[in-house]
């Protein structure tokens, strides 16, 4: 899987994210999902310790592996994308589009991901320079897996004005919501972390076919 065939337009991918496992990379594969997120922020309920994700170099062109940083310095990022542990840096904290600097000169591709409240949280959005935009629930201080819903609309109006930005929706997505998602937004993929899982990091499967099949009807 590319990221570029991770972003068609043509279809909705889906990402399963905090995945710190092998088997669960693994199982992953096997249902055909397209991407996986590993979460290397340390605090984080599905952090996976870089010293343990070398398992991740084993999946390469099999699924697309994105590594999920937080406020982090970009010398680890670019390490494990220089190892071949990653394919897809995305930046999931508080980064200012400066920030986005060291990768784009190191050629690295990258996901921003930016907490929406309101339209004016994504007014700088475009300035990244990011393969796609993935946007998430506000929640100051608390990066990712909230399972909380953000107001769609705002997704809508952010692709109205950047139609040549793919989105990634995140927030939220249980099996119960992904078709709606997607029709409501059709944004490039869903991200979903909480709403496939047993328990922080621990994935559940069929919740994860309940998504793959949302996306297939």
């Amino acid at each position: 899987m590319t990221l570029e065939r991770f972003l068609d337009s043509d279809h909705v991918s889906l990402k399963i994210c905090g995945v710190t496992t092998r088997a669960d990379a693994q199982r992953l594969v096997d249902m055909g999902v397209p991407a996986l997120g590993a979460n290397f922020w340390p605090q984080s309920k599905r952090h996976l310790p870089p010293e343990d994700a070398s398992f991740l170099r084993d999946f390469a062109g099999r699924i697309l592996r994105v590594g999920v940083f937080v406020n982090q310095p970009d010398e680890l990022a670019i390490r494990l994308f220089e190892e071949g542990i990653i394919d897809v840096v995305q930046l999931h904290g508080d980064e200012k589009p400066a920030d986005a600097a060291p990768y784009q000169a190191a050629g690295i591709p990258f996901i921003k991901a930016i907490g929406v409240k309101t339209l004016s949280d994504l007014s700088r959005a475009a300035e990244f320079g990011a393969s796609a935009i993935l946007l998430d629930a506000h929640a100051p201080g608390v990066y990712g897996g909230t399972g909380e819903v953000f107001d769609w609309n705002v997704a809508n109006s952010f692709k109205k004005d950047h139609p040549e930005l793919p989105i990634i929706l995140a927030g939220g997505i249980i099996p119960g919501n992904a078709a709606l998602a997607a029709d409501t937004v059709a944004p490039a993929a869903l991200d979903v972390a909480s709403g496939a899982e047993i328990s922080p990091g621990v994935k559940d499967f069929d919740k994860v076919a309940q998504l793959l099949s949302a996306l297939q009807d």
